[in-house]
């Protein structure tokens, strides 16, 4: 039978399944090490390595300024304007060096404050000092990361993700065999190195069709235009992460530890089968929404991306939580069963969010600052409200039930904002 040509020329759907073939690569991998994680480490062990990597991401944030999406907005409309990329770049220079040195001195010699706070012990400072040795790598490869999503290059973003990860892995599981926990947390900490090192050997020369190194200064001239970037960012990277770190340790101070793990295994089941959708946003929704100049072109743009993709979503979710119990004997292990209550608030509360993000892509896209401010604060404010309010009642339950209630919050949020771009006559965006 003949593939209808509307299913094979959907770009969407082309990003999306080449996208899910390294992301079921990724899944594989990601089923080994979390159960051998589990096996070894126990839910105080997943526990911890939910502590390190929501610090890391921050760290992907901070070194970079909060960049990333600018970097893919400006190199999208700038693919061509060398004169235009050579600011872009001089900027993002001064950026990364800066917040590269800061961010090495805190961490370098704050490794002992950083390990009681995270860890509540000095056992794990020397994975501090190599997170601050690796900071110029986080930083530098988050940049370039931006870059190969600015041209949508997602053949090669794939193959970049493919390998780096594989080889990530095996760095992990090989930590896990001889230095247990601390091996897991340093081969973490470790990571952005490898993955620097991949990108450039597999993208390093066409780097130089939109980065000119010998003329970069130290100069911002793009301040501005990324400044409003930066801050968005800041809520939506750093202050999640953050909030994230502070809800694990009040579930372990008021519950326990093993509690802390399971809701970390949770989160960590849920990114999981999220890596099939957050790839589309950056490489296709932010750049095309870039380029749409009508509401009427913005509609179609959405009505596109929801029937392409929400029917893919929902039947995922639908097998994630049909098969929930199997998915926690084969990842984990038995004593993880407990936090299968907390499949249908996560499942439900990441279903919202995706339908929400696809709209509020728009912000980012239009660097409409104040909008995308106002909605992410009242998401993650929502969420640290009802969770401290819902844990004492309901448990660990009672903090994935805040993530479903205010996601539908910031759905609505959106939807607010947008309603005269979503509904009525077609106007100039």
């Amino acid at each position: 039978m003949k593939i209808p040509k509307s299913i094979t020329n959907n770009l969407i759907l082309k990003i999306t399944s080449l996208n899910s073939l390294v992301v079921g690569f990724r899944l594989i991998i990601s089923l080994v090490v979390q159960n051998l994680l589990a096996l070894y480490t126990g839910q105080a062990g997943i526990a911890k390595v939910g502590q390190l990597r929501n610090l890391s991401s921050i760290l992907m944030s901070l070194t970079s300024f909060g960049t990333f999406n600018g970097v893919v907005k400006y190199v999208s409309d700038y693919k061509s304007d060398k004169k235009n990329l050579l600011k872009l770049f001089s900027t993002l220079y001064v950026f990364s060096f800066t917040a590269s040195v800061v961010s090495f001195f805190v961490l370098f010699f704050g490794a002992h404050y950083f390990s009681n706070k995270l860890f509540f012990s000095d056992t794990y400072v020397v994975v501090f000092k190599v997170i601050a040795v690796s900071v110029p790598f986080i930083s530098i490869n988050r940049i370039f990361s931006g870059v190969i999503n600015g041209t949508s290059d997602y053949k090669k973003h794939s193959k970049i993700e493919f390998i780096s990860h594989f080889v990530a892995a095996i760095l992990l599981l090989i930590s896990l065999y001889f230095y247990s926990l601390k091996g897991v947390l340093i081969a973490i900490a470790l990571t952005p190195i490898i993955q620097l090192s991949v990108l450039l050997i597999i993208f390093g020369r066409l780097l130089k069709d939109y980065v000119d190194f010998k003329s970069i200064t130290f100069k911002i001239p793009f301040f501005k235009q990324l400044l409003g970037f930066t801050a968005m960012s800041f809520v939506a990277t750093v202050l999640s992460n953050y909030i994230e770190i502070d809800l694990r340790t009040f579930i372990l101070n008021k519950i326990s530890e093993a509690e802390a793990g399971s809701w970390t295994a949770m989160n960590s089941i849920s990114k999981i089968y999220m890596q099939f959708l957050i790839a589309i946003f950056s490489l296709y929704i932010l750049p095309k929404y870039a380029t749409i100049n009508t509401s009427f072109e913005f509609r179609a743009e959405i009505k596109k991306v929801y029937k392409s993709l929400v029917p893919l979503v929902f039947l995922g979710m639908v097998l994630v939580f049909s098969f929930k119990n199997i998915l926690i004997e084969f990842i984990f292990t038995k004593d993880f069963l407990g936090m299968a209550i907390l499949f249908k608030w996560q499942l439900a509360g990441d279903f919202v969010r995706f339908i929400a993000n696809v709209l509020s892509y728009y912000f980012l896209a239009k660097k409409q600052i104040n909008y995308f401010l106002f909605t992410q604060l009242i998401g993650l404010l929502m969420y640290y409200i009802f969770s401290r309010l819902f844990l004492p009642n309901f448990g660990t339950e009672g903090v994935v039930m805040a993530l479903f209630v205010s996601n539908l919050i910031y759905l609505a949020s959106v939807i607010f904002v947008l309603r005269k771009t979503i509904i009525g006559d077609s106007r100039t965006l």
